[in-house]
């Protein structure tokens, strides 16, 4: 580092070399809510100030890299490590981080909000998680975040994203806005719950460092009315009268691509599967998987009186019993 590159941490957060760690902190919030870009939006000098000021209480309120600081002033990371590996319960000028995961969390509590990006004209769909797993970020600033005291140079985020059945299907162009910046992203067809796709550069920055993460995208599946998702099938339910139970019929069954003829067997059971093979969700490796259907007797709720009297016909003569096996049944 030249000599001119030299900050003076202590200037910045407006504090003595003798400063107290509380003295310390309570400059740090005092400016951290002046400055920090959530409230200043569209000010890049305010954002600057605050990645500075997050930089300089990084250093000072740390006992270990205070001390080298003060003894090495603008070769103090030379002396020793950069930052520390940190993490849960680390000595941070004597404030106890036990209760927080990490940095970021300490943040958004002490800022009172955090939130997820918006697409355009509508709430927020997503919202983003550090590499770490902490929520991080604020409502309006998603792609700046600061960095956890274990995380690389450039961080990734982690963001949830909700799509119907029918954009996962076909695939579908996503507009959002992360801060004041717009992309576009193609989600190809096949998504499904727990499906990650990588957007390389979208991520949040490194204040430190100004690099930037990727930004990973995990799809959830809106619930459908009729289709549900089991592994690579597609499932739904479909029901029939007893009458088709008994004695076999062809219905009609919804398919992503339309409605198909399927043919029930005679006895088919309540709870049964049918497979319509090649009719179910688009795999990633290409092609189509199953749709299964699940088939759900469903006895009629209101007879007319000439079909009670063939339903009594039919149990006067009836000669299969389906509970005979339970009479062997014992404790």
């Amino acid at each position: 580092m030249a000599a001119t590159d030299f900050k003076d941490y202590y200037a910045i957060l407006g504090v003595s070399k003798t400063a107290t760690p509380e003295e310390i902190k309570q400059a740090f919030r005092k400016l951290a809510r002046k400055y920090h870009p959530d409230v200043n939006p569209g000010n890049k000098q305010a954002e600057a100030r605050f990645k500075e000021v997050s930089e300089a209480y990084e250093v000072v309120s740390d006992s270990d890299k205070r001390k080298k600081y003060d003894q090495f002033g603008q070769y103090w990371k030379q002396a020793g490590e950069g930052f520390p590996s940190g993490g849960v319960g680390a000595d941070m000028g004597n404030f106890d981080f036990s209760q927080y995961g990490n940095f970021d969390e300490f943040i958004n509590e002490l800022l009172g909000r955090f939130g997820g990006a918006t697409p355009r004209g509508g709430q927020p769909s997503y919202s983003y998680r550090t590499s770490t797993g902490a929520p991080s970020g604020f409502s309006g600033l998603n792609d700046f975040g600061f960095q956890d005291a274990s995380a690389s140079n450039a961080q990734d985020s982690e963001a949830a994203i909700a799509l119907t059945f029918a954009e996962a299907f076909n695939g579908v162009q996503k507009r959002f806005s992360l801060g004041n910046e717009t992309i576009d992203v193609r989600i190809p067809s096949g998504a499904k719950t727990g499906t990650r796709l990588r957007v390389r550069g979208k991520g949040q920055i490194n204040p430190m460092t100004q690099q930037r993460g990727d930004l990973y995208l995990k799809v959830e599946l809106q619930s459908h009315s009729f289709f549900q998702m089991e592994g690579d099938n597609l499932v739904c339910e479909v029901a029939i009268t007893p009458d088709e139970a008994t004695l076999g019929a062809s219905i009609d069954v919804p398919t992503p691509d339309g409605s198909v003829n399927v043919k029930l067997p005679a006895g088919v059971r309540s709870g049964q599967s049918l497979r319509l093979r090649g009719k179910g969700w688009p795999l990633a490796k290409g092609g189509r998987g199953d749709q299964l259907v699940k088939v759900a007797i469903a006895p009629p709720k209101d007879l007319s009186q000439e079909e009670r009297e063939y339903y009594e016909k039919i149990r006067a003569i009836r000669t299969y019993n389906p509970r005979s096996h339970l009479q062997q049944v014992k404790l």
